[in-house]
């Protein structure tokens, strides 16, 4: 993948979209997505995952391409501006993909304001044919936070536990898939138990459980190459792993009789440190993106609560008080916010709530949704929901406001993911 910069400076402007997630009352921006120039049709494909991109994320509003009036929309020419207003698109996008004499696409775009007159961006891709899914979600990303500011999250992937086989005998194995659930790829073949996939901050790398010969173990897996690497064999229980910030470290719950406690591991000297010492089980760790802090839940008030502390494990306090129980807390990539789950009143619910534990906002709730996982911009959350009498759990995405829930659609029953970085 090779970017071949921009095809013409864009002027500076403030974004066209205020996100207000405390509000909810995000109104989508009208867009018009035209199909890509191509002689083959991959133009159109590539048109088509930019538009689903970007309406799934809520914040816009794809136009229905029949109710175009300009149809010979070329990358080359200024549009007929008033053919765009009067459809009332405010945004407008035109490109076009051409082969190269080595065998790569050159994939080029524009993107109009189109009561302005004026060009908002304008860049150019080199790609071999194969990659073209991925050159759309760089394209969705780049016109995303041309409009609204914000980073885009489409160039990313999510790993999560492929599940198959009845509730009694269910094979659970590591898959990988696009953020919109294209590309699946199988990591591990189901032989053992795999739980708790968690991405690499700066590597594409994955750090999981695995159960073979009713031991715990606990993976390091790199993505591209497949190889795996043992971080250690630990009596009794592990729990939760997660990267440091700095990918230098792993974080999890080791349990020790009726007991457990989090530990933090260095992935180079393999030199382990105790952060918590109770009686109480302490589980589910999760480090602040700057790494000074740790989020985690303990039931040492007597039932799940949420709890922060220092990296040394100083300073430990509570800040989750409402009615419920709380778990599988993670620190937004943003530092802003801490997504969780809560069990109440029979429903399980994901929601967000400050490092302080003040603003707790509920997002969803249903019979059984679990294991928020936050998009590297900090405004999307993945989860999985075991629906009552839908034989297995499935995986959603909300957004902050709570009113964009998306379902990703995956071959098998899937839970438990985690979002990777951009690939970028």
């Amino acid at each position: 993948m090779a970017t071949g910069g921009a095809l013409v400076a864009a002027s500076p402007a403030l974004a066209v979209i205020e996100l207000d997630v405390t509000k909810g009352n995000v109104q989508p921006l009208p867009i018009a997505i035209g199909d890509f120039q191509s002689r083959d049709g991959i133009g159109a494909k590539i048109s088509a995952v930019v538009t689903a991109d970007l309406k799934r994320s809520g914040l816009f509003a794809p136009i229905d391409p029949a109710a175009f009036i300009q149809k010979d929309l070329s990358p080359d020419a200024t549009p007929n501006f008033a053919d765009w207003t009067v459809i009332n698109a405010q945004a407008l996008v035109s490109g076009r993909v051409s082969p190269e004499a080595d065998g790569r696409l050159r994939v080029e775009f524009r993107l109009w304001d189109t009561f302005a007159g004026q060009q908002l961006d304008g860049q150019q891709f080199y790609a071999n044919p194969e990659n073209w899914r991925r050159v759309a979600h760089i394209i969705a990303d780049a016109i995303y936070e041309r409009l609204t500011g914000e980073k885009g999250y489409f160039d990313t992937r999510v790993v999560y536990v492929d599940e198959t086989g009845s509730k009694s005998q269910r094979v659970k194995r590591l898959a990988i898939m696009d953020q919109d659930g294209a590309n699946v790829r199988y990591l591990t073949k189901g032989g053992d138990l795999v739980l708790t996939p968690r991405f690499s901050p700066n590597r594409q790398e994955v750090t999981y459980m695995s159960f073979g010969n009713a031991e715990p173990r606990v993976y390091l897996l790199q993505l591209e190459t497949g190889q795996r690497e043992v971080v250690g064999n630990f009596p009794g229980m592990t729990f939760s792993p997660r990267f440091s910030p700095d990918g230098q470290k792993v974080i999890m719950s080791l349990q020790q009789e009726a007991n457990s406690n989090i530990y933090a591991m260095d992935l180079r000297s393999r030199a382990t440190t105790r952060l918590t010492n109770t009686a109480a089980i302490d589980t589910s760790p999760c480090y602040s993106p700057d790494g000074q802090r740790i989020v985690f839940e303990s039931d040492r008030g007597g039932r799940p609560q949420l709890y922060v502390m220092n990296a040394d494990g100083s300073g430990q306090t509570r800040i989750s008080f409402g009615d419920g129980s709380y778990s599988t807390p993670v620190w937004s990539p943003r530092g802003d916010l801490i997504a969780f789950t809560k069990q109440s009143g029979g429903q399980f619910q994901i929601g967000v709530m400050r490092p302080d534990g003040s603003g707790e906002r509920i997002l969803t709730s249903g019979f059984h949704n679990e294991g928020p996982t936050w998009a590297p911009n900090g405004r999307v959350l993945m989860f999985f929901r075991d629906a009552q009498g839908s034989g297995g759990p499935q995986l959603y995405s909300i957004d902050l406001t709570g009113r964009n829930e998306q379902k990703i659609g995956t071959p098998s029953y899937a839970s438990d993911p985690a979002w990777s970085p951009s690939l970028e």
